[in-house]
């Protein structure tokens, strides 16, 4: 679980993001939206530890992430951005990119290294693209590929930046029922996103003045799963309690 406890941040003598605080719980798919500049990224940066927070705290499995050294933050957080280069190199050899925080000097990988990018390339389906070119596949194929690369880094958390970004509908659904899949296992997930990710499952009553940027945690569960809304984020207000019409 990752949690965060009235967390400042931002960039230079201006703040984002000011005394937010919420958990993304293990076993869900907690899902931050909002429009574009409303501190998701501010956010997720903070929570890589890419962005010092100004005050407040951030706990991942109950321990301050300042806490962790680099290789045991990378062993227990996975992150998967928005966009990236598209490599030259297969898809296994890709999705074994997610163990170099637990390979030595001689960057070896082990049966157990092994086993793990087996795994999440099954667990995502991506095996049968082992040994494809990354290039050749298409939007929503990479960006299974990449999200067997955060399963193989293993860990209790993976952060998402816009994962359906530049897909297509069908592929955006599909990307979904995956992630709420693998959501299952137990693991924290973070999504962040722009829109509902899946509006026609949702009956969500909310003021217009709180419609700009909501924070939803979405149970895993098969269909039309009911949305628990934690709060209510703008550019630089405090997510706070508040009742919604279900």
């Amino acid at each position: 679980m990752i949690e965060l406890q009235h967390v400042s941040a931002g960039y230079g003598a201006q703040d984002v993001v000011r005394d937010v605080s919420f958990a993304a719980p293990n076993g869900q798919l907690t899902a931050l939206i909002g429009p574009n500049g409303s501190g998701k990224t501010t956010l997720l940066r903070a929570m890589t530890r890419t962005l010092p927070c100004r005050s407040g705290n951030i706990l991942l499995d109950d321990r301050s992430i300042a806490s962790y050294g680099r290789k045991e933050f990378a062993r227990t957080a996975a992150f998967m951005p928005q966009s990236r280069p598209v490599p030259g190199i297969t898809v296994r050899a890709l999705v074994a990119h997610g163990r170099f925080p637990y390979l030595g000097f001689s960057r070896r990988m082990t049966a157990q290294d092994t086993a793990a990018v087996e795994q999440a390339m099954h667990r995502t389906g991506t095996l049968d693209w082992a040994n494809r070119d990354v290039r050749a596949l298409s939007g929503g194929e990479r960006q299974r590929v990449y999200l067997a690369m955060a399963l193989a880094q293993g860990g209790t958390t993976i952060l998402l930046d816009e994962p359906g970004a530049f897909l297509d509908v069908r592929a955006q659904f599909e990307l979904l029922d995956l992630l709420r899949s693998v959501a299952a296992g137990g693991k924290a997930w973070c999504w962040l996103c722009t829109s509902c990710p899946r509006p026609c499952s949702m009956r969500i009553a909310l003021p217009c003045w709180v419609a700009a940027a909501c924070l939803a945690a979405i149970p895993p569960l098969p269909l039309l799963p009911p949305v628990r809304w934690i709060g209510c984020l703008a550019s630089v207000c405090a997510v706070r309690r508040m009742g919604c019409g279900m």
